[in-house]
Order: C-alpha cells, then sequence, then structure tokens
C-alpha cells in the first residue's frame, strides 16, 4: 500500500500518526516518539504531509521537506470541525 496522505499530530513527546492511501483507506495509524519521526518518514515515498499550525510545525516542516515530502500547514480553526469524537491525539491525526 503507499501512502498518499499522512496527518500528523505534534506533541512534546508522542506523536500521533495517520495515513491513508489514495482511496481514503487507513494504511497506518501510529504513536511515535520524538527521535523516531524522522526515521519513520525517512522509509515511507514522499507524500503530503498535514500538520496543525503550532510553534513545532515550522521545524517539522523544515525536516519533512528535506525528504522530499509536501507539508501542508493548517490553523487549528479549520481542523477542530473535522473531529469525529472527543478531542485526542489520534482523533486530531485523523481529522489533519
Amino acid at each position: 500500500m503507499k501512502i498518499e496522505t499522512v496527518g500528523l499530530d505534534l506533541a512534546k513527546t508522542l506523536f500521533q500518526v495517520h495515513g491513508v492511501d489514495s482511496q481514503e483507506h487507513i494504511v497506518v495509524r501510529k504513536q511515535l516518539r520524538r527521535p523516531d519521526i524522522l526515521p519513520f518518514f525517512a522509509k515511507i515515498e514522499p507524500c503530503v504531509v498535514g500538520m496543525e499550525a503550532c510553534g513545532s510545525s515550522h521545524y517539522w516542516g523544515r525536516e519533512l521537506t528535506k525528504l522530499e515530502h509536501t507539508v501542508r500547514l493548517i490553523a487549528p480553526q479549520f481542523v477542530r470541525p473535522y473531529v469525529k469524537s472527543n478531542k485526542t491525539d489520534a482523533a486530531d491525526a485523523e481529522a489533519i
């Protein structure tokens, strides 16, 4: 399965990754620690990575762009309407 789009929810220590293919089927849903983020994205083919805009999103955007991924930052007020249930990191990653 080829990952087309990844939603990445940023946090202090644990990051949530939600990846879908071209038919919007879930390919990957996992929790990663900060040191595991770049090795994970280095292993997958270049794709679109969506992140909620925050203080650290610009840093991660630059790092992922170096790995040839296309990064899209989304303002927090535009992510909230897409959260399906309670606000959790996993639900945020899926909404992004």
